[in-house]
């Protein structure tokens, strides 16, 4: 499951009358919409709360903007589609009618939430099960034709933390990753872009196992979502809201190691990285 940076330079995504290339690294902002999300749950009041944190954000470098109406953080309360919809709903066409050039992605594992959201605009489906979740998200992504990121977990965000087990974390993901991307070419899907999963059902060394094999998933696509993430303040004891330094310095590595895409609270400090990164990858 490895292949050359060169060729995954290659690879364009389609996605309503949009291009996604992959020529130089990607940032993807978060909007958490939610109440109770592990680091900025509850950060807005209102529809201008957040399209001001949009505007800031793409001044800042994004290239998209990655929308979550349902926490995943572990032992997060689970809500129902409907109430994630509604959520959304209150958002997104405002979103996409003020910023038509970005990329929207939508950060559910809810089919239907997936359909309703491409019906309003959406770019990108960002699914942290993989298809685990909802037995219809596969072929929903396939009918919709967008841009697909396939992510791993083990377990559920209730459950994920409490032991996660593995006989070797990287070929184990591999091999889990591989037969979920052959289900989606069986119905000749392959806008892919794959994350490991940093934070869902993973041990502190796991998580920087993956990291340091980075590498070897890239035979699509990689998004790196590591901010601000408890595999940082396991290690240098900091908390979601002082860990900045130590997520600059994870997203450096992911970079280093063959990342496409880095999923981030903080766009600024990402793009600074992705520039140094770019400029001594040239020498």
């Amino acid at each position: 499951m490895k292949t050359k940076s060169s060729e995954i330079k290659s690879i364009e995504y389609s996605c309503n009358s949009k291009s996604l290339t992959f020529n130089k690294p990607l940032l993807m902002a978060i909007v958490n919409i939610t109440p109770d999300s592990f680091y900025d749950g509850g950060k807005y009041s209102n529809v201008n709360d957040v399209l001001r944190d949009i505007e800031e954000k793409i001044n800042q470098g994004a290239d998209i903007i990655d929308i979550g109406a349902a926490s995943s953080r572990p032992e997060a309360k689970v809500i129902s589609e409907t109430e994630e919809w509604n959520r959304l709903n209150e958002y997104l066409p405002e979103i996409r009618k003020n910023f038509q050039d970005i990329f929207i992605s939508i950060d559910t594992f809810n089919s239907s939430v997936a359909k309703k959201s491409a019906d309003s605009g959406a770019d990108i489906i960002n699914d942290i099960s993989g298809g685990n979740f909802d037995a219809n998200m596969f072929k929903t992504v396939a009918e919709l034709n967008l841009p697909y990121i396939l992510m791993h977990i083990q377990g559920t965000p209730q459950t994920m933390q409490k032991n996660p087990i593995y006989n070797d974390v990287v070929n184990d993901i591999k091999n889990e990753l591989s037969e979920k991307i052959t289900r989606l070419k069986n119905l000749n899907f392959e806008k892919i872009i794959l994350d490991v999963g940093f934070g869902f059902g993973k041990t502190t060394e796991h998580n920087y196992l993956l990291l340091k094999h980075l590498n070897e998933f890239n035979i699509y696509p990689i998004l790196a979502g590591l901010s601000r993430k408890s595999m940082i303040n396991k290690v240098i004891g900091t908390n979601p809201v002082t860990s900045l330094n130590g997520t600059t310095v994870l997203n450096t590595i992911a970079l280093l190691n063959g990342a496409s895409i880095l999923r981030v609270h903080d766009v600024s400090e990402a793009k600074q990285a992705i520039e140094l990164v770019n400029y001594y990858n040239q020498l």
